[in-house]
């Protein structure tokens, strides 16, 4: 059964990670939560907001706060999106439409990871907000123009190009959790580790009767829809480079948001190269560990790109207070993606309702204390950072 995400024990985030972590099975769980090898860049996302301090204006009257920001030309009601988040029809049935229909209805955008359970088609007819789509080029060119014209017919605004996967990053919980071999198919490699599922009666029912293992309907390979056991190898053979972005340009015709940027000379790379927007992103600390929580960076990139285009982030935002300090600093936007997962898993489509309001809660309380009644005002003077950050 879903988890009573409208109890008054549910307070923040945290709450609902715990009530994900009851509902679903450990591999499950761990796909969501864990990040690589010794998970330094995973914690550091995170507690890098600790060290920002605020600096309110007090005796300051501010009876409601202007949460809108505009990315791309286009309207957010709130000042964080989801962010594309692989594989999340193993968290709850449909994942993918059941996510982006509440982010429409909280009148935010949704990008759909090219690792989808859910055809983009479906997933885009379930918001009346912008969406856009995160491409891999998975299958390679080819199949990736199929995708992106299959994009563009089904109403997605936008591409966002992947640039920090060559290979997948070393996940050691998904190791021990034998989610290889749970994949394999293989009943003598799966029953060591089957007995995670089976705890979880009310998961595996619903995962089943949504039609358990699925394939990526998105990547539609000469044999069909590609399958999970293929997804590392065909990383591997499908790198994304500076000059991919050329053809992708011409394919898709509109605007092109680059996620992954960790350094100013990327920062500066795709503004030379004439995309519209870029995600500061460490991959949820899923690639390469020991890189600087993106909190961190984004000074550096946004001083780096100087207003040409969007700065966006996301990494390690958990609390209101965190999107507040992340704008500013100079981000536009931020994404979102395990604080809503950790909402998915625990109760489907409430659940990521519950992660969007308690966020957006805690942006307007934040706002309030600190005098200020519109997003778009936030700037370096509301914060103090440490020196080493200069």
């Amino acid at each position: 059964m879903a988890a009573n995400v409208s109890s008054p024990s549910v307070v923040n985030i945290s709450d609902l990670r715990i009530l994900a972590k009851k509902r679903l099975p450990r591999m499950v769980f761990d796909y969501i939560d864990s990040g690589a090898d010794r998970e330094q860049t995973l914690g550091q996302n995170c507690t890098a907001y600790n060290e920002i301090l605020f600096r309110p204006r007090c005796a300051v009257a501010t009876p409601s706060c202007d949460l809108t920001i505009s990315v791309l030309n286009e309207e957010f009601k709130l000042p964080f999106m989801l962010a594309p988040v692989g594989s999340s029809r193993l968290f709850y049935p449909k994942g993918e439409v059941v996510a982006a229909r509440e982010a429409g209805v909280a009148g935010t955008g949704y990008t759909l990871s090219t690792l989808s359970g859910c055809r983009l088609e479906d997933v885009k007819s379930a918001t009346n907000c912008p969406a856009w789509y995160q491409l891999y080029l998975l299958g390679g060119r080819d199949v990736a123009l199929k995708t992106i014209d299959r994009a563009k017919k089904a109403g997605f605004s936008a591409i966002v190009v992947t640039i920090d996967t060559p290979v997948s990053g070393l996940r050691e919980r998904d190791l021990r959790n034998g989610t290889k071999e749970l994949l394999s198919r293989n009943p003598i490699k799966m029953l060591p580790y089957l007995s995670q599922m089976l705890l979880k009666p009310c998961w595996l029912t619903q995962w089943l009767g949504d039609g358990g293992l699925m394939s990526f309907p998105n990547v539609e390979l000469e044999n069909g829809p590609m399958g999970y056991t293929e997804i590392g190898p065909a990383l591997e053979a499908s790198v994304v480079t500076w000059e991919d972005l050329q053809w992708i340009r011409e394919a898709w015709g509109g605007k092109i948001v680059v996620k992954g940027v960790h350094i100013d000379q990327d920062a500066k790379k795709a503004v030379d190269l004439g995309v519209d927007a870029i995600v500061v992103s460490n991959h949820g600390a899923r690639q390469l560990d020991s890189v600087a929580p993106t909190i961190r960076v984004l000074p550096e990139i946004v001083q780096a790109v100087n207003g040409q285009i969007d700065v966006l982030l996301d990494g390690g935002i958990r609390r209101g207070s965190d999107v507040v300090k992340a704008l500013c600093l100079g981000a536009k936007g931020v994404l979102i993606g395990r604080a809503y997962a950790y909402g998915l898993g625990a109760a489907g489509g409430q659940g990521v309702a519950r992660a969007i309001e308690i966020l957006k809660t805690d942006v307007l309380r934040t706002m309030k204390l600190l005098g200020c009644d519109s997003v778009n005002n936030l700037d370096e003077s509301y914060i103090t950072i440490p020196d080493s950050w200069k």
